[in-house]
């Protein structure tokens, strides 16, 4: 079970990534990767945060439909994401090894190339 704590000790540790005040809304290079789920409580009222629930940037939909086919318990989405490369995480039902691997890959994707390279580079890879 993975906690908004670790989702911010996992975020923060990638290089140059940023988040804003509340901590809700991770980024590098100006691009989203992890924020929270803004959900549709009441139909015709504006959509609300659902701390429980995260969106993660993917690389296609292809991946999202693997994720949810995986675990459904874990990975869904919802009609406002539909065609769009992200994917509905459920904290409380997400192994904390499992958020790493997703926010990281999420990261990678949305990293520039220059620090892309200078991190494979790393002695730490």
């Amino acid at each position: 079970m993975a906690t908004r704590d670790d989702l911010r000790r996992i975020a923060l540790s990638l290089p140059e990534t940023a988040t804003d005040n509340d901590g809700f809304n991770y980024g590098v290079a100006g691009k989203a990767i992890v924020w929270t789920w803004l959900e549709r409580v009441h139909p015709k009222k504006a959509r609300v945060p659902n701390p429980d629930v995260i969106a993660v940037r993917v690389a296609d939909e292809s991946e999202k439909e693997l994720l949810i086919d995986m675990d459904p318990t874990v990975f869904f989405t919802e009609p406002h994401y539909h065609g769009y490369p992200a994917i509905l995480v459920r904290l409380a039902a997400i192994d904390v090894s499992m958020l790493e691997t997703m926010v990281t890959n999420a990261w990678r994707l949305r990293a520039p190339k220059a620090l892309l390279k200078i991190e494979d580079a790393s002695p730490d890879r």
